[in-house]
């Protein structure tokens, strides 16, 4: 949507910056009426934090390890789930990067369900849980190799899902900055997603990181116009070939 981000309240006078505040409220008064006093500007971002607190404490709490992991799990979900809601790649007219907390609250929000549904989980499956809930919010994921056989489809799918919302932003800043090179290269982005959403995230978790870095390289390419970057992603879309 486009939006006049730098507001005037009407009340008192105070003039603030939605984009940084994510609240159409003035800070100084707390009124409602203000008026936009700059151009309409393309904005998705938002200035929501991810807040896992509750799932910390569940387990702090903790007095029955399987059924307590199993709520601290279902806290945890539903925070990701909130926060990937609310979730946007263009930033007052500039597009952002593919940031880790995003990725890693898609990867817990998958991690989580898993464990919730589960009975019993096994002790790699609940220490890697553990790992993302102690860092997602800080954009901290383990890395490839660390991740269990059992829990490889949810970093698959969480990347899917990533790359998905991020090249749909990015397609949008396309419309107003047109660069035909950008868009063949995230075409071919959107073909490898497909693949993988297509095997619900069944691929090796290096593939995953794979997909992952040709759309950060691609971000970096439009925002920095570093032409490296876009070398780089297409090296890794053509590597992705023989993954998927």
């Amino acid at each position: 949507m486009r939006i006049r981000g730098e507001r005037e309240c009407t009340e008192c006078g105070a003039r603030w910056s939605y984009y940084e505040t994510g609240s159409v409220s003035c800070p100084d008064c707390g009124s409602l009426r203000s008026v936009g006093v700059d151009d309409r500007t393309r904005h998705t971002a938002t200035a929501g934090a991810l807040d896992l607190s509750a799932a910390r404490d569940r387990l702090d709490a903790s007095s029955n390890d399987d059924a307590d992991t199993r709520e601290a799990a279902e806290n945890a979900a539903e925070a990701c789930r909130e926060f990937v809601r609310q979730h946007g790649f263009i930033d007052s007219g500039e597009l952002a990067p593919l940031d880790g907390t995003y990725l890693a609250a898609l990867e817990l929000r998958y991690v989580a369900e898993e464990i919730g549904r589960a009975m019993r989980t096994d002790d790699a499956a609940e220490r890697y849980f553990l790992s993302l809930l102690g860092g997602a919010d800080e954009g901290e994921r383990p890395p490839p190799e660390e991740v269990p056989d059992s829990l490889r489809t949810a970093r698959g799918l969480a990347a899917a899902d990533a790359v998905g919302e991020y090249r749909r932003e990015a397609g949008t800043y396309l419309d107003d900055h047109p660069d035909p090179a950008a868009s063949a290269a995230f075409a071919s982005l959107a073909e490898h997603r497909k693949r993988v959403a297509a095997l619900d995230g069944d691929v090796a978790p290096a593939t995953a990181e794979r997909l992952v870095r040709a759309a950060r390289d691609l971000g970096r390419y439009l925002r920095e116009d570093d032409e490296g970057a876009l070398v780089t992603a297409r090296d890794r879309l053509d590597r992705l070939h023989d993954d998927v």
